[in-house]
């Protein structure tokens, strides 16, 4: 096979795209949102319109930068060295952790046929395996994972889709309606507080920047796979979340370890309950292994640079020690962050993934006002910009202290890195 039939095109890229936010983020958020209400919708709608953006500022990146290796190889290009390592270490540190999470959501379903995984330490050592078994899977290449996320979205998709459609059917306005606001908040403060969780979800709309040295035309390509990604995972995301809190109450969604599977067996039965299950399982592997192949392309392309040690990799290879260590920082996390109730475990670890990749989507917006003068980009700039730090203050204010302490500790070992930089240069 030739290196340009070893690249992906458009059209797998935008099945990654999509496979890697629609995962934990469909199966076990209307559950975290439960609290808030079905008034969530609203958020939903922001939320994507915020993501849309987000991915047209990474198709003008791809477009005015083509031949950059990744995420924060476009922050580098554009706003300098120092915020470049910032934020590759930043969304490196937030791969594996968010990993961590996803591997939270597929437990979570597990849990519908060994209810003792919902146990503080069982479920955490079953996290731990899922996340080896898919780090194996990407240690046989990228193509292997971009090819099984594309076949787990449609495993994962069918039962979901049909169990949403029954659930549309089933759809009883007095239910959705009295979900609407559980606590009482206003719209003003329930559709903010929804922003927080809900755009997790849309975490991965930069899959293909991260991939962007594998797409056989990255000018053209990654714009395409992003804007196609995000509308694909869009649709699914808001049919779902109507379906849903029209058919379980708020207070009982709330509860709930695996809300489609719910869904299913509300309407359509026991049995299919357990078909929903075990399709959510998969689909929810599919993303976790495509997050996986994320963290080790990051570190790869950061190692390139001179961020990170040589360990994880030098120019398009990616060697075997790099997803292993991957494997165990994340069983670290997996374990040192395990609580009583997956779902507490969940929002813990989707609320500092979150705050990190936001970061560097707002200094990537920065990156792509370096790069052009056209008025038109620099608007999507301005307005990609303006939602990335109003999301991230939305997404977990009590993290900021400590997301400010990781900028703070990158700051002071910039001059370490700087000339590790230097020598690797002059190699």
């Amino acid at each position: 096979m030739t290196d340009a039939q070893r690249k992906l095109g458009w059209g797998l890229a935008a099945l990654l795209v999509a496979g890697n936010m629609i995962g934990s983020g469909l199966y076990l958020l209307p559950a975290s949102l439960a609290p808030i209400g079905s008034s969530t919708i609203i958020g939903w709608v922001v939320a994507t319109f915020g993501a849309l953006v987000l991915a047209g500022v990474f198709a003008g990146l791809g477009r005015f930068r083509p031949q950059a290796d990744g995420i924060t190889d476009f922050v580098e290009q554009g706003v300098g060295p120092m915020l470049g390592y910032q934020a590759s270490l930043a969304y490196w540190v937030a791969g594996w952790v968010g990993n961590a999470a996803i591997a939270v959501a597929a437990v979570g379903y597990l849990a519908h046929f060994f209810p003792q995984l919902e146990g503080r330490w069982a479920g955490a050592w079953a996290n731990v395996g899922l996340i080896w078994l898919m780090t194996l899977t990407y240690m046989a290449g990228a193509r292997v994972v971009a090819r099984l996320g594309g076949l787990f979205l449609i495993v994962g998709l069918v039962p979901i889709v049909l169990a949403v459609v029954a659930g549309l059917m089933a759809f009883d306005p007095g239910v959705f309606s009295a979900s609407w606001a559980p606590d009482g908040r206003p719209l003003t403060e329930s559709v903010p507080a929804s922003l927080a969780l809900i755009f997790w979800a849309y975490l991965g709309v930069e899959t293909a920047m991260v991939v962007s040295s594998r797409l056989r035309d990255p000018e053209r390509d990654l714009g395409r796979a992003s804007l196609a990604g995000v509308g694909l995972s869009a649709v699914v995301y808001i049919a779902a979340s109507v379906a849903v809190f029209g058919v379980i109450p708020a207070g009982e969604l709330a509860q709930s370890s695996g809300p489609f599977a719910d869904l299913a067996g509300r309407v359509l039965g026991a049995s299919a309950a357990g078909f929903v299950a075990v399709c959510a399982v998969v689909k929810t592997l599919g993303t976790l292994g495509g997050w996986i192949l994320l963290a080790g392309e990051t570190a790869r392309s950061s190692a390139r640079r001179g961020f990170l040690p040589r360990v994880f990799g030098q120019g398009a290879v990616t060697p075997p020690a790099n997803p292993l260590i991957h494997a165990a920082l994340m069983s670290v996390i997996a374990l040192g962050s395990a609580q009583p109730h997956l779902a507490d475990q969940f929002g813990i670890l989707i609320a500092v993934t979150t705050v990190l990749i936001l970061i560097v989507y707002a200094l990537c917006s920065l990156a792509l006002w370096r790069f052009t003068t056209d008025w038109r980009w620099r608007l999507l700039t301005v307005v990609g910009l303006a939602f990335s730090l109003v999301a991230t203050g939305y997404a977990g204010m009590e993290y900021l202290p400590w997301v400010g302490g990781f900028f703070l500790l990158t700051s002071l070992l910039w001059p370490i890195a700087r000339r590790r930089i230097a020598q690797q240069g002059q190699q």
